[in-house]
């Protein structure tokens, strides 16, 4: 995310009424042309959220995986993963020893959906927009090492870095990267409401109620050139209020498959006792939970408090009372499934070592119990959070180190106030903008982090990330990358809970279900077709 925290809105009264050019709406379920993908994720209305498919300022699961059906990128995550490979490309490549220059040539006879040519001077427009509205919800960040753009001709484009940045090409492969025309986007403001127009496999257009996007009916767009390959002509997105809707909507024929959020009985249910006809697919997945801190904040100012709590969470038993098969507990920020992950919270603390925990307070001279409440979002996560933070407050409280309570706040209502630091302690999920362990240390430890946390290792800004960013050969960076696990650890300016495990659940005849949702949570709507699934 930040990736992907960010609520899923659009600032009220600036979308336009109920019905945006979505065509009819009566039941198109089971035996229509469109495959229908039930999902969870919210997108409404709200004042400081004021344009969620604006690649400036989009930077959440739910708008990102619009945004990957209709707005292309340069490069592209592979089917089954792996480095990117070019997308709206041909050809990108560093073009120096140090990874400083980065060219990439586009393919020929590239146009937006209208059918207007798409050229090296519209890379250049859609990336240093992103950097010039610099959206402090944005995906900005991501983009941070670009010093300058240069468009050489109409199919070449050079990025020219401040740093080096081996990581830069998968930087090019997020909705942050994606290329927009200036017909269509101002290049100093955002661009309001539910419209998103693009070069990519399809065109969207948004059914809007109560200024929330329930509907997005996706169209193969004509014009498309670009390394994907569309196994349907239309398919549609629709919004449930909760896990069970939209369970019964798939149960019931309305929708073909649910992606996202099913919840952990869920996932149990449809793995022992599966409907006829419904098949559960599981999935590799990077998410993860963790406890980020206020560093400034008096309750857990002091390093020890927020060691103790490293050293007396027991992960597995969270996992086995609140989420099951859907989550591994995880000791660091890193995923155990990515390169350079180091187990460094369970090397320091082990698990569940309330003595541990003791013998930092008390050699810390931290009189307890140690009053603190853990802060969570009641609707972003589904509804098992409520039921994780009620663990954790009886797990820690049982050791008489701590006084927990807990509050759950509505996520319009939840981000803003994180972000100001009116929490000392709060929880979030993370999905990673793309799959290196760059991804899961930079973003909470670099100046300007999307936590907007007080924390600083200057150790970690000027030496280690610089230095893992340096290798192509992403197992050169592992020391680097080792290291400011290690920090984090040691500081614990964010707690990791674990990692999370992704399922998607589907009608039988739906085929390509196990591509259409990557590592990264990307969901991938031209992998789905129809025909004989197994």
């Amino acid at each position: 995310m930040n990736r992907k925290t960010m609520a899923l809105t659009a600032a009220a009264g600036l979308l336009t009424p109920a019905l945006t050019a979505c065509g009819s709406t009566s039941g198109a379920g089971a035996g229509s042309g469109a495959i229908v993908v039930g999902t969870t994720d919210r997108f409404e209305a709200a004042d400081y959220a004021p344009a969620p498919l604006d690649p400036a300022y989009a930077y959440d699961a739910g708008t990102w995986n619009i945004l990957r059906q209709t707005v292309q990128t340069l490069m592209h995550t592979p089917r089954g993963g792996g480095k990117p490979v070019p997308e709206a490309a041909t050809d990108c490549r560093f073009t120096d020893t140090g990874n400083e220059s980065y060219r990439c040539i586009l393919r020929p006879g590239l146009t937006f959906a209208d059918g207007s040519p798409l050229t090296a001077q519209d890379v250049k427009f859609s990336l240093e927009r992103v950097l010039a509205i610099k959206d402090e919800n944005g995906p900005s960040s991501l983009l941070s090492t670009i010093d300058t753009v240069e468009a050489k001709g109409t199919d070449t484009v050079v990025f020219h870095l401040k740093t080096a940045d081996a990581t830069f090409p998968y930087k090019l492969s997020t909705p942050a990267a994606g290329i927009v025309s200036s017909k269509k986007y101002d290049a100093k403001k955002l661009r309001a409401g539910f419209a998103v127009d693009g070069s990519g496999p399809y065109t969207m257009k948004a059914e809007v109620k109560g200024n929330r996007l329930v509907r997005a009916v996706f169209s193969k767009n004509p014009h498309y050139k670009g390394d994907l390959k569309l196994q349907n002509d239309k398919a549609e997105l629709r919004t449930f209020d909760d896990a069970d809707a939209v369970v019964k909507a798939l149960e019931s024929g309305t929708v073909h498959m649910v992606s996202r959020t099913l919840s952990p009985a869920q996932v149990t249910e449809l793995s022992t006792n599966p409907p006829k006809g419904i098949k559960l697919v599981p999935m590799p997945g990077l998410e993860i939970r963790y406890l980020g801190f206020n560093t400034d904040a008096p309750g857990v100012k002091d390093k020890a408090v927020r060691q103790a709590l490293a050293a007396a969470v027991d992960r597995n038993a969270l996992i086995a009372k609140v989420y099951g098969k859907s989550a591994q507990p995880l000791y660091s920020l890193v995923p155990t499934t990515l390169s350079g992950h180091v187990n460094s919270f369970f090397n320091k603390y082990g698990e569940a070592n309330t003595a541990k925990a003791a013998d930092l307070l008390k050699a810390a001279g931290i009189k307890t119990p140690v009053k603190l409440t853990l802060n969570y979002t009641n609707d972003h996560y589904g509804e098992a959070t409520a039921a994780e933070f009620e663990a954790l407050k009886s797990q820690l409280n049982s050791t008489q180190l701590f006084d927990i309570t807990v509050q759950g706040t509505d996520w319009a209502d939840f981000r803003p106030a994180q972000k100001k630091g009116d929490y000392a302690a709060y929880g979030l999920g993370w999905f990673p903008d793309y799959p290196d362990a760059d991804n899961f240390l930079a973003p909470f430890l670099e100046q300007d982090n999307f936590l907007g946390t007080p924390y600083a290792n200057t150790t970690v800004r000027t030496k280690l990330i610089p230095e893992s960013r340096r290798a192509v050969d992403r197992g050169v960076a592992g020391p680097a990358i080792a290291e400011m696990q290690d920090i984090v650890a040691e500081d614990v300016p964010v707690l990791p809970l674990w990692q999370g495990k992704q399922y998607a659940a589907a009608r039988d005849g739906i085929t390509g279900v196990e591509w259409s949702v990557n590592a990264i949570s990307d969901l991938q709507l031209w992998e789905l077709g129809r025909g004989v699934s197994g």
